[in-house]
């Protein structure tokens, strides 16, 4: 009998620990990304000359390398093994996110400059350059940061399906995927004042050796459920409790199952289901996080350092931990309908692609205060994340748990493509919006600053539902996010209409 079971045969628990370990790094995932969408605007965009269009760039090139190593993440997860395969990823994208912190001293010497202050006074065609040569660093530093970042949701995946029965896999996700909303709600609190406090480098320095710290706790904590010494028959038992339903397919061990060719993969409907709800909403999440910062700043003018600006985010992600219980609801669905896995994660996952209309009256209450945006923000983001979940446990119920992390990568590179159109187009849309004059004989974009100096539009500013310039772009892009849920769901659920495993001959 193993040390942790006692004499009545009491379940242990272990496989929380291991869910916990999984929230963090995903806590973890979500601070690094999080660091250059809270400083750009205020401590980046003006040492370097940027503006929304670079922003975009950036943004948009690390949701395509996200979204092509994906592709590849999820089959190196599933050849490596989880415990190794995890560690090489948080490994790699901690070293991404301390490297963004070079960006200014690689730029200072190919400009020729000693110091931010420098960069920041500079003028003519040196502006042009310093935009450039500092937007390609960051790339280089996001593109290392995308590669391993990738692997963290196929690992987590993976280890969901191996220490949880089906039943509880979303609920179990939902704990470890409101990672992503704790680590968007400690970020305001931390990062603005770190790079206020030690400037911007230091910011992306501190978040980025979290990750090395938690490396150091997976390398004792982790090993497959029937190899652990803190689990024990009883809670085997549970966690395995699938293989002896009736009618279930037979299950063998994952190191004799046969493995499914990547090319297989492609084969079934079941993952285009998948890769196609993934496209569709992954951006959605993805634009909150990257863009309300600046979302704030250029329509109210408040700013993520001060007071106002940290509560106003802070309450959007508090908002988004309703997640949570977005995973529950399916097993309360199973419980009192007696539906298959799918079929209630379907139901489900229709009533969260609701939610996000909300989102459509954020620009128009955001007339009377700031914190209505952001409210109804809030509640799009809490609707993405328990949609998440549910997505993520639809791979569980289907394929074999060695394709697992296959299926997954390919579901977060449509993710991310997805994402990149969005957050492209978004950044193009909000240089254009604003309208543009000439200065100096160049077409820029027009600022409050050249209004106020009397400058004429050289094109004028975009209208949409009685909004004008940025403000118009974002409604716009709030429309695109609003009924992105449905329409995947709609899709999801033509290809896929019935619940159908995967089984290998």
């Amino acid at each position: 009998m193993s040390l942790n079971q006692n004499a009545v045969g009491k379940m242990t628990n272990y496989r929380w620990t291991i869910c916990a370990m999984l929230f963090f790094a995903t806590t973890v995932n979500y601070l690094d990304r999080q660091v250059l969408s809270l400083t750009w605007d205020e401590f980046i965009k003006p040492e370097f000359h940027w503006d929304e269009s670079h922003y975009g760039t950036i943004t948009s090139v690390f949701s395509i390398v996200y979204a092509v190593c994906m592709l590849f993440a999820g089959r190196f997860i599933d050849w490596m093994g989880t415990k190794k395969g995890f560690l090489w990823a948080i490994g790699v994208w901690s070293a991404g996110a301390c490297l963004h912190a070079l960006c200014g001293i690689v730029t200072e010497h190919f400009v020729g400059l000693h110091s931010a202050a420098e960069l920041m006074g500079a003028t003519g065609d040196v502006v042009v350059t310093i935009a450039t040569i500092s937007m390609y660093c960051f790339l280089a530093a996001r593109c290392v940061l995308a590669l391993g970042e990738a692997g963290n949701f196929p690992a987590a995946i993976k280890v969901t399906a191996e220490y949880f029965p089906k039943k509880d896999r979303a609920y179990a996700t939902s704990i470890f995927n409101a990672g992503a909303s704790i680590g968007a709600l400690v970020a305001p609190l931390t990062i603005p004042l770190l790079a206020k406090a030690w400037g911007w480098e230091m910011a992306f320095i501190v978040i980025g050796g979290l990750g090395f710290i938690w490396m150091g706790f997976w390398v004792f904590m982790y090993s497959k459920p029937s190899e652990s010494k803190h689990v024990n028959k009883a809670e085997l038992d549970y966690i395995e409790q699938d293989k002896h339903e009736e009618g279930a397919a037979p299950v063998v061990e994952e190191k004799d199952e046969k493995k499914m060719k990547f090319w297989q993969c492609f084969s079934y409907k079941q993952t285009w289901a998948f890769a196609f709800g993934k496209f569709m909403t992954d951006g959605v999440w993805w634009f909150f996080l990257f863009w309300t910062p600046s979302y704030l700043n250029t329509q109210f003018g408040i700013k993520t350092s001060e007071g106002l600006g940290i509560a106003l985010i802070f309450t959007l992600y508090a908002i988004t931990m309703l997640s949570i219980y977005g995973g529950k609801l399916p097993t309360i669905i199973i419980n009192r309908t007696g539906l298959n896995p799918y079929a209630a994660r379907m139901r489900a996952m229709l009533i969260f692609a609701f939610f996000p209309l909300v989102v459509l009256l954020a620009q128009p209450l955001g007339t009377i205060s700031p914190w209505l945006p952001v409210i109804m923000i809030g509640i799009g983001g809490a609707a993405h994340q328990s949609w998440s979940a549910n997505i993520f446990s639809t791979v569980s119920d289907m394929f074999p748990r060695a394709a697992i992390a296959s299926i997954t990568g390919i579901g977060g590179m449509a993710g991310g493509f997805g994402s990149m159109i969005l957050q492209k187009v978004a950044g193009n849309l909000f240089v254009y919006s604003s309208g543009s004059t000439m200065v100096d004989g160049k077409e820029v974009e027009m600022t409050h600053d050249l209004l106020e100096q009397g400058a004429q539009f050289v094109r004028p500013a975009m209208e949409f539902m009685g909004f004008s310039g940025k403000p118009a772009g974002y409604f716009i892009i709030f429309c695109v996010c609003a009924v992105a849920y449905l329409i995947g769901w709609v899709v999801m659920k033509a290809l896929v209409p019935k619940y159908k495993p995967i089984v290998l001959e």
